[in-house]
């Protein structure tokens, strides 16, 4: 991985997403005494991040992979974008969700004619349904989060934002599956100076946190944190970039993301889900670090139940 193959991967995929506008608030500036510049990947098309690594993915396929689609499972985010995506460059996607997955994200999926096969609501359920369809179909499975194409195509989001932004003293992202927060880590590695990366957590599902200190990946065994995005596990492709890298992995209380969620409505009037609230979440915490900073912040998504909103 070097900072060409990186570049490669965002001009191969830009023409597949939308460039996210970067947003500033002079109230929230003055509330962290920092200035913060958040890259609103909740306007991103399917309204998350989740686009970016999906078209990478499947945009480095063979054509005869192309020709059989590809599988995934995913209850949320990465199910719409492997569909969005695939519906875009021409190829068929299987997801496989679980029976009890909100039936608003199972119409989204169907209008992005993703094509769902219903399992078990249990990973073992879901990781044997999709490898099932891998070999009747000879579809290509492609994780949400530990491949090295959806890292690299994550890692996007951070790049146009240090575009705009070289001289960001930190980048803010949430952990969930680690996609995101890796893909951050290299674009921070290859086009900053000196970009530190902290990652935000829900203490309700510190897998991330508890991994970076055994150096093994831990996983949940129950989580009830609202971030329901981020209650997935790191895996092998991103947790090495991810422990070699990340500055810190800071852990927030629920009632601390539904205040993030809540400001950022307040006083930037743009929805954002929970699991993207967590990494305002976690610059709040961090008040003295980054005191007269400039901080960027990954809004990774604004897929958010309005009929059921935590506040």
């Amino acid at each position: 991985m070097n900072k060409i193959t990186l570049q490669n991967v965002h001009n191969r995929i830009k023409s597949y997403i939308h460039r996210t506008p970067v947003l500033t608030s002079q109230l929230i500036d003055n509330l962290c005494d920092a200035n913060v510049f958040f890259k609103c990947e909740n306007f991103q098309k399917m309204g998350a991040f989740k686009m970016r690594g999906a078209t990478n993915a499947i945009l480095n396929l063979t054509d005869t992979q192309k020709s059989k689609g590809v599988v995934t499972h995913s209850s949320g985010n990465f199910a719409q974008a492997l569909s969005l995506a695939a519906k875009q460059i021409g190829v068929k996607a299987f997801i496989v969700m679980p029976k009890n997955a909100p039936q608003v994200k199972k119409d989204a999926v169907k209008t992005y004619e993703g094509i769902i096969i219903e399992c078990e609501s249990n990973i073992k359920a879901r990781e044997k349904e999709a490898y099932k369809i891998g070999i009747e179909k000879g579809a290509t499975f492609i994780h949400p989060s530990n491949d090295d194409d959806v890292i690299h195509g994550q890692g996007t989001a951070a790049i146009e934002l240090l575009e705009e932004y070289p001289d960001l003293d930190y980048i803010f992202t949430p952990v969930g599956g680690g996609g995101l927060l890796a893909g951050t880590l290299l674009a921070a590695k290859y086009f900053s100076k000196n970009c530190k990366v902290i990652a935000g957590e829900p203490k309700e599902a510190d897998d991330a946190y508890r991994s970076l200190l055994s150096g093994s990946i831990e996983k949940n065994e129950t989580s009830n944190t609202i971030a329901d995005g981020l209650r997935t596990h790191l895996g092998d492709r991103n947790f090495p970039i991810i422990k070699k890298h990340v500055e810190k992995i800071i852990r927030v209380e629920e009632d601390e993301i539904i205040h993030a969620m809540k400001l950022i409505l307040e006083r930037m009037k743009i929805i954002i889900e929970p699991s993207s609230a967590v990494a305002f979440a976690a610059l709040l915490k961090e008040k003295e670090t980054i005191k007269n900073k400039n901080i960027g912040v990954i809004i990774s998504g604004g897929n958010v139940d309005l009929s059921n909103l935590p506040f």
